[in-house]
């Protein structure tokens, strides 16, 4: 039930960009506090959002009608990462209560609950999407209820609200997001899809002299070895999508998105997913790489430099990322050490490396051979993966791609 007294479209649990209309009277306390908790969360993460009724209804529906759950949000106004003795002064709460309240939080995907390096516990506040609420609402196994079907569209209006935002402010937009950092960093293919060892051309100078910059892992198996704690949650982007009517064009397995130590032991205690083996791990990394799927790390603050704290494996048609580009939503940012390469003489443009590239970044020429625009390729490999005439290496290289949405004509 939609609790506030503002204007929404019907919403039809079949699907469509529709939600609540219900205009059910609110006490003026309970009204404010959600007011005050979209504040503090809608501020939260890289990019900062409106508060209005898709953001308020998506609060009530996680939230529900438990006020001191508001009140402890509304704690984190002023500093979104804090300690229990700080939350206590904050909130003005009880240890007991806190504990409790941000357990709560936690399950719902609200709030980030983990001992930090010198074990100490630290509550941070967790932002709508990228990555909190949206993401670990459609991250564990889902009962495809009427309730999870809302919540999948209320957030694709959420997204659509931005993406409207977005283009009829889009040249205020443009300088900040050439500030925008790498979202995530590619993690390349290594093999063919029959098994061979993709080529890899090395990079013949220094990357940086001054000895300061570390390469980060550039395999999957080199990633997941360093890690003694692993866990595998469901694909929220896949999920969502198929709550929406959308189910995967490419029929991408789902259980493939992980997490790993502290992030691991999160979404493992709050049953976003499950901790695994690292033969497991390495059983569904192949999978998911048989499957096309691209391999996406994801560093503390995008910093490359430390540990990776998830991967996701991702397909073209449903992940986010790609998809609110391609939609006119925000760019495509993504740091990456690889680079495809193809070899004109040996391609006999079959168009298989066109159709896989996540990013469209292949075309066939008026010859009929296979080109590729290196500023749109972020060197994941897929192309090398599939191509039957082993025409694709892969080139090193560490660079940025960056990649401005679409200037989209928005209907009046």
């Amino acid at each position: 039930m939609n609790r506030f007294n503002r204007s929404t479209p019907d919403f039809n649990p079949s699907g469509g960009a529709k939600n609540l209309k219900e205009k059910t009277v609110i006490g003026d306390s309970l009204k404010s506090k959600y007011e005050k908790a979209a504040s503090v969360i809608c501020k939260q993460g890289m990019f900062p959002f409106s508060i209005n009724e898709t953001t308020l209804t998506i609060l009530e529906r996680a939230v529900g009608d438990v006020e001191a759950e508001l009140d402890l949000i509304a704690a984190f106004e002023t500093k979104a990462s804090q300690t229990l003795a700080e939350l206590k002064v904050s909130s003005g709460m009880p240890k007991e209560a806190i504990i409790e309240l941000a357990n709560c939080l936690a399950r719902k995907g609200l709030l980030f609950n983990q001992p930090n390096t010198a074990g100490m516990m630290v509550y941070r506040i967790l932002p709508l999407m990228m990555v909190g609420l949206m993401e670990y609402t459609f991250m564990g196994p889902l009962q495809w209820n009427e309730n999870e079907k809302e919540l999948a569209i209320l957030f694709q209006h959420l997204i659509d609200e931005i993406r409207d935002r977005v283009q009829e402010n889009y040249d205020s937009f443009v300088p900040l997001f050439n500030m925008s950092p790498p979202i995530d960093r590619t993690v390349p293919a290594r093999t063919t899809d029959d098994g061979k060892t993709i080529r890899v051309i090395p990079v013949n100078k220094n990357l940086d002299s001054t000895g300061e910059f570390v390469l980060p892992s550039q395999s999957i198996d080199e990633i997941i070895e360093k890690f003694d704690e692993i866990a595998v949650g469901h694909c929220f982007c896949r999920q969502r999508r198929a709550l929406l009517g959308e189910p995967c064009a490419t029929d991408a397995p789902l259980e493939n998105c992980f997490t790993f130590g502290k992030s691991a032991r999160h979404t493992a205690s709050q049953g976003f997913a499950r901790m695994i083996t690292k033969e497991e791990a390495f059983k569904i990394m192949r999978e998911a790489e048989a499957a096309g799927l691209v391999h996406k790390a994801f560093h503390p603050n995008s910093n490359v430099a430390k540990p990776e704290t998830s991967i996701c494996n991702c397909c073209k048609d449903c992940c986010d990322t790609l998809r609110t580009w391609k939609e006119g939503v925000f760019p495509l940012v993504n740091s990456t050490f690889h680079l495809s390469r193809i070899d004109r003489e040996n391609c006999t443009g079959c168009g298989i490396c066109v159709e896989s590239c996540p990013t469209e970044a292949i075309r066939l020429d008026d010859t009929g051979k296979a080109i590729r625009d290196a500023g749109a390729c972020f060197g994941c490999g897929v192309c090398a993966h599939f191509c039957p005439e082993e025409a694709i290496s892969l080139e090193e290289g560490l660079r940025k791609v960056f990649i401005l949405p679409p200037r989209l004509r928005i209907s009046a």
